[in-house]
């Protein structure tokens, strides 16, 4: 095998161009391939794709940075709670033992995780809209705020750090599936490009913290993390070049369904199970999310024009 696995490599390629053509679920996506996939052991996942994602944050945040799309008195809050939540969210795990008992325990809250990304995702699509129409309704108006204005939360955004560092601690996935739907509920103003920049310049810290912790307590593989790194950085690449010409909308509603149906597996579902709900959730989200863009003013389905246009407003 030597010091990297072409095949992870190549499922960290594809996890890589989903992140860049989406902006969505580089831990949640890869620590689920790893387990059922390849047959990684729950904390050998997350530990390696922990210590992965540390070297894959700065460049998106320093993108954001550049643009003056962070809100740095955030970022200062939100890291007050999120760098230790995320050091003691390995902590937890080392205190369940070693052994069954703490790749069950993993198994149980990546599951757990999983279905409310997928569910996380589906509300911040909906705010989105619910903004996208009010912008619409207000006289040509512009319903987000300057940065300047925005005044932190300290207590609500420190706690959010809290939560969102143990859960990225314990199963490498939320810092920004989570987070972003949060911050979205805690501060309605913030325009969705001030949302991603400062949730990315936040996670740095936050990964760090949780990368020292699974180095010193997990199970860190370079072998598996070298493999990710090969694959997703590149794919992030292309994914962002792909971007730039098509919608990604297929994508974006892909995502949530397979972290939903990856979710209930984990949770011990039967794989019959698992099919009926993933198909229910393909099929008759589709036809909902069309019914509500529709009730909302807009067309049931994103064309490459509209969206190109989306872009440059």
């Amino acid at each position: 095998m030597g010091w990297w696995d072409p095949a992870i490599a190549a499922a960290g390629l594809l996890v890589g161009v989903v992140v860049g053509l989406t902006g969505m679920g580089a831990g949640a996506l890869m620590t689920p391939i790893l387990v059922f996939f390849f047959g990684v052991a729950p904390l050998a996942a997350v530990s390696s794709d922990v210590v992965a994602s540390f070297f894959m944050k700065p460049v998106g945040g320093l993108v954001h940075l550049r643009r003056g799309t962070v809100h740095l008195g955030l970022v200062r809050w939100l890291c007050l709670g999120s760098v230790p939540g995320g050091f003691c969210g390995v902590l937890l795990l080392r205190l369940i033992g070693d052994g069954a008992d703490v790749q069950d325990v993993i198994l149980f809250a990546l599951g757990a995780v999983l279905v409310l990304a997928s569910l996380g995702m589906a509300a911040r699509a909906y705010l989105a809209l619910l903004a996208r129409e009010r912008a619409r309704t207000n006289s040509g108006g512009d319903t987000t705020a300057r940065l300047s204005t925005i005044r932190p939360r300290p207590l609500a955004t420190a706690l959010v750090g809290v939560g969102a560092g143990l859960v990225v601690g314990m199963t490498s996935v939320g810092a920004g599936s989570l987070m972003i739907v949060c911050l979205l509920l805690l501060y309605p103003a913030l325009q969705a490009r001030q949302l991603v920049g400062t949730d990315l310049v936040q996670a740095v810290p936050l990964v760090a913290s949780a990368s020292l912790g699974h180095l010193l307590f997990g199970d860190f593989t370079l072998v598996l993390t070298a493999s990710i790194l090969v694959g997703a950085i590149p794919g992030v690449w292309l994914g962002a070049r792909i971007s730039s010409r098509s919608t990604g909308s297929l994508a974006r509603r892909a995502v949530p369904v397979v972290l939903l149906a990856s979710g209930v597996k984990l949770l011990g579902a039967p794989t019959a199970v698992v099919l009926v709900i993933g198909g229910a959730a393909a099929v008759g989200g589709t036809a909902f999310w069309a019914w509500l863009r529709v009730r909302h003013g807009e067309p049931a389905f994103v064309s490459l024009h509209h969206s190109r246009l989306r872009r440059t407003a």
